[in-house]
């Protein structure tokens, strides 16, 4: 039976798939120790990257199937030259309600007003301590003061409201700068107002190629909160989409609020509704499966949107209930984080 072009894209679980995170590029101007190997990666062959008309097509085709929010990453995708026009063009999709971009905004602000016209609905920026010298160890970059700054310049360019929502991403290691959390929180707090408010999110860190994931750096998410909670009181669930990957809660007497991206010891696949295009065009449907299939390869050889559509149809149809569980991902091929875009 011929499926419509428009019908929803649904797993064999019922889930039904309307977010797509594209990765722009495989280069960073970080080098975060959970994210790329210390030795780095293989950059791709020029002409292996989706071309601007590739990445558009793309998104097109799948806003089409009920694809309506958008994420652009990287490694950094402002590190792609021609990212604001990415932004631009799928920003001006038919369908597309929410266009997001995660960053590590050391180049943030000298393209905050375009991107903002480019119709950047939401931001999120990488932090993963306050000090400078652990964000040197942590990125093996200087560039703490450029983050903080740019976390300013983005809430005075209207991120951080319901409409346009600015959250900061932490990715908590054992040993490192756990015992920042409740540092953090007040450095969010104390940017945090009726009009402008900051989501921070601490996310259990995650195995992948090359970033020497063991149970020693892994901090369950439910002691990163107890930490928390000894400092600024007891936090506040707050209610959460079925979809949502954070754990959001309110912090008491402040405006900041509080989430945590359990990945490794609470998993949220259930209620997986995402899609991952890689820089070279692989689509992937688990950020933690081995599984691609390349898109790219399927446009140049002709591929039509329907044949396109078919690709992402026949990968939803594997997709599985739920990862393998944290010790098993750690001994699967995968990709580098940087290679896959989050």
């Amino acid at each position: 039976m011929e499926i419509s072009p428009t019908a929803p894209l649904t797993d064999r679980f019922g889930r039904r798939h309307s977010v797509l995170r594209i990765g722009l590029t495989e280069r960073c101007n970080l080098r975060c120790v959970y994210c790329m190997p210390a030795a780095g990666v293989p950059l791709m062959p020029k002409g292996s990257h989706l071309a601007t008309d590739e990445i558009a097509r793309v998104a097109r085709v799948l806003a089409g199937a009920g694809v309506d929010r958008i994420r652009l990453t990287g490694g950094e995708p402002l590190v792609r030259k021609d990212a604001v026009e990415v932004a631009r063009r799928l920003g001006a999709l038919a369908g597309v309600r929410s266009l997001a971009m995660t960053t590590n905004a050391l180049l943030l602000e000298r393209h905050l007003p375009a991107l903002v016209e480019a119709g950047l609905t939401h931001l999120t920026i990488s932090l993963d301590t306050l000090r400078p010298e652990r964000f040197e160890a942590l990125t093996r970059r200087d560039g703490l003061a450029g983050v903080l700054g740019a976390v300013d310049a983005a809430l005075a360019a209207g991120y951080g409201t319901e409409a346009r929502p600015l959250k900061v991403n932490t990715v908590v290691l054992r040993g490192q700068n756990d015992d920042e959390a409740a540092d953090l929180v007040a450095w969010a707090a104390g940017l945090s107002s009726p009009e402008r408010r900051i989501e921070l999110r601490f996310i259990e860190a995650m195995p992948f190629d090359g970033n020497g994931w063991g149970r020693e750096v892994l901090v369950p998410w439910d002691e990163t909160k107890a930490r928390v909670e000894a400092a600024h009181g007891e936090l506040v669930p707050l209610v959460d989409a079925a979809e949502s990957t954070s754990r959001t809660f309110a912090v008491p007497g402040t405006h900041a609020v509080v989430g945590f991206v359990a990945s490794m010891t609470a998993p949220f696949c259930a209620g997986c509704n995402r899609l991952r295009v890689t820089a070279d065009g692989a689509l992937k449907v688990c950020l933690f499966g081995g599984r691609e299939t390349s898109l790219r390869d399927a446009m140049r050889a002709g591929a039509t949107d329907a044949d396109l559509l078919a690709l992402v149809r026949a990968a939803l149809a594997g997709k599985h209930a739920a990862h393998a569980g944290m010790d098993a991902l750690a001994l699967t091929p995968n990709r580098p984080m940087v290679a896959i875009g989050g």
